[in-house]
């Protein structure tokens, strides 16, 4: 096994997808690693309607699964490995995973980002048990039942618009008045969508504090942020979109991180280390906008300053 690439890029999502097709069209002997499915967490979108290019909707699994075959046709290796460290060795820097260490003359860390949790009590212990993360994953298991969204932004509009093909009815928790200037962070588009939707309502100014069942989740506990009153309603499942974090943890002792975790990089979207560049959401700066194409133009990107570092060190 070839075990030195002039090329590593860990993660693959759109940014690491793209950034692999430019390096592969440069010739550069590319390796991609990513821990789980490629495509990131565009795997769990049902609908794409803003990538450009694409006159219909598509679906975030096929628009990945055409970036995938892209970047392989142009010889960019693709992996199942999860990264565990990364380090400088001498003239080269090393990738560390669960199946070995490899070698590269340079690194594109493009590892994303990861959902955040619901700190409700109860949450952990109902998590894969009527609590989710993902509703792609697992809304057709809850056919004809009642649950609530977690999240009022694109990600989490997006995701009841989607539950509504399936379940009875979707309760939106939002924790801003219904007429604040700050109630929706969404675009106005997937706002009406959901306004005008039979199957969707809006809990407003509240918060979840706690959820309850024995075997499986039964129920929730809503907080009245005006007036601090709490009720409990019955419900069949819980689907959580409250924003993310960084996938950084494994380099928290070698690249400058901000104080959320996300990576510093300079113009060239170079870290603090030469050769060690950073691409899309886990990038500082970039993770406000959450959107694919944004990604995909920092793989680019990344990918064209890769080739040049190489090019000016031959």
């Amino acid at each position: 096994m070839n075990r030195q690439y002039d090329l590593i890029i860990i993660g693959a999502g759109p940014a690491g997808l793209t950034a692999a097709i430019y390096a592969g069209r440069a010739l550069l002997n590319t390796l991609l690693l990513e821990r789980a499915l490629p495509g990131g967490q565009l795997n769990e979108t049902d609908c794409v309607e803003n990538f450009p290019g694409f006159e219909e909707q598509i679906s975030g699994p096929q628009l990945m699964g055409q970036m995938k075959r892209q970047a392989e046709r142009f010889g960019a290796k693709i992996e199942i490995a999860d990264v565990t460290a990364i380090s400088v060795e001498g003239e080269l820097l090393s990738v560390t995973s669960d199946s070995g260490t490899r070698f590269t003359r340079t690194i594109i860390v493009a590892t994303g980002t990861k959902p955040r949790e619901l700190t409700a009590a109860g949450a952990a212990k109902f998590k894969g048990r009527g609590l989710s993360y993902c509703a792609t994953c697992d809304g057709y298991f809850f056919r004809e039942k009642r649950i609530l969204e977690v999240g009022a932004g694109d990600a989490g509009l997006t995701e009841a618009l989607f539950l509504t093909k399936f379940v009875e009815s979707v309760g939106i928790v939002v924790r801003h008045p219904q007429h604040a200037p700050n109630a929706f962070r969404a675009a106005p588009l997937l706002r009406r969508r959901a306004e005008e939707n039979p199957k969707v309502h809006f809990l407003w100014n509240r918060v979840v504090t706690e959820i309850l069942g024995e075997a499986r989740l039964k129920a929730a506990k809503l907080k009245d942020l005006a007036t601090g009153e709490e009720e409990t309603i019955a419900i069949d499942g819980i689907f959580v979109n409250i924003g993310h974090i960084p996938a950084t943890a494994f380099l928290r002792n070698i690249l400058s991180l901000d104080e959320q975790g996300y990576i510093i990089t300079d113009n060239r979207l170079q870290t603090n280390i030469p050769g060690i560049f950073a691409a899309g959401d886990v990038r500082s700066g970039v993770n406000r906008y959450a959107q694919a194409v944004v990604a995909a133009s920092d793989g680019a990107i990344t990918a064209i300053e890769v080739e040049k570092y190489l090019a000016d060190r031959r």
